[in-house]
């Protein structure tokens, strides 16, 4: 572990394990890099570098006032990539984390990556609009807002519920794992909460898809009711040339839990089987 300060003072705690090839990962909202130990394990298994932190106002990094917005973001990773030296680096976002990736990209350019993984992620619109017709309404977002300015235990605890896909008779995810989900949530700077959930709601990545020019793997889960998969995962896969899409049928928005060994599995072969080239290849032939 250590710490990496931001070009605006902020110090972001870091993961770091492994050796050899290095693979970045953006977690979602609202938890923290924990939520990747899991697949950084494998990762690290399997003879690569896993890099994980905690983003500005979450889990064990610095809770500053401001610099939720994407631009910012996007900037923080530049800086953990620039300050670590890291290069040929395969980019995996979750979630929110998608959009870190999104606009890395379209900002600093991807000399440094070689690849990138979108899993449940946000990219590239999630508001619904003239534009964006399978979008989510902003009356949603509005009333996430005001529940977690009542109550923001008492939101986690449902929310948590929807994004693991847990019903009256589906209990795809642990109790412990529910409970575990709520405490990281509640690490988070409430400012910091807020800013961040109007971030991914209203930013519209359309714009940054042209910023996708290495090999991208596209993983979403057809279920899933926090980021759902039409104006998402789907139209990220149109708008990529040569990106893989896999839909996980029937699976919720957790993917890094409920369905971990799989997505192990998946982000293995394509980072170390061959899928890179197959991506060039297919790129190659779009443009």
């Amino acid at each position: 572990m250590c710490t990496i300060k931001t070009r605006d003072d902020v110090n972001l705690y870091v993961k770091d394990h492994g050796t050899g090839r290095p693979v970045v990962l953006l977690h979602g909202w609202p938890l923290s890099a924990d939520t990747f130990d899991d697949l950084a394990l494998a990762i690290t298994k399997a003879g690569m570098r896993a890099i994980s932190y905690d983003r500005r106002g979450f889990g064990r990094s610095e809770q500053p006032y401001a610099g939720y917005e994407y631009d910012t973001l996007g900037d923080d990773l530049a800086d953990v990539m620039n300050e670590l030296d890291l290069n040929d680096a395969t980019l995996i976002g979750f979630s929110m984390g998608g959009g870190e990736v999104a606009r890395y990209l379209s900002r600093h350019g991807s000399s440094r990556v070689s690849q990138a993984v979108l899993i449940s992620s946000v990219v590239p619109y999630m508001l619904k609009t003239d534009t964006n017709p399978h979008g989510v309404e902003q009356k949603v977002f509005d009333g996430m807002a005001e529940s977690i300015l009542k109550d923001r235990p008492h939101f986690w605890a449902g929310f948590f519920k929807d994004f693991y896909g847990v019903g009256l008779l589906e209990k795809p995810v642990s109790e412990e794992v529910l409970h575990w989900s709520n405490h990281m949530a509640m690490q988070g700077g409430l400012k910091a909460t807020l800013d961040c959930a109007a971030a991914f709601a209203t930013t519209d990545f359309r714009p940054d898809l042209k910023s996708f020019t290495v090999p991208t793997l596209i993983l979403h889960g057809t279920a899933d009711k926090t980021v759902p998969i039409d104006p998402t995962g789907r139209e990220a896969h149109k708008g990529i040339p040569g990106s893989k899409l896999v839909e996980y049928q029937g699976a919720a928005h957790g993917l890094l839990a409920t369905d971990k060994e799989q997505i192990a599995s998946d982000v293995l072969a394509f980072i170390t089987e061959g899928v890179t080239r197959d991506l060039v290849d297919i790129q190659s032939q779009v443009a």
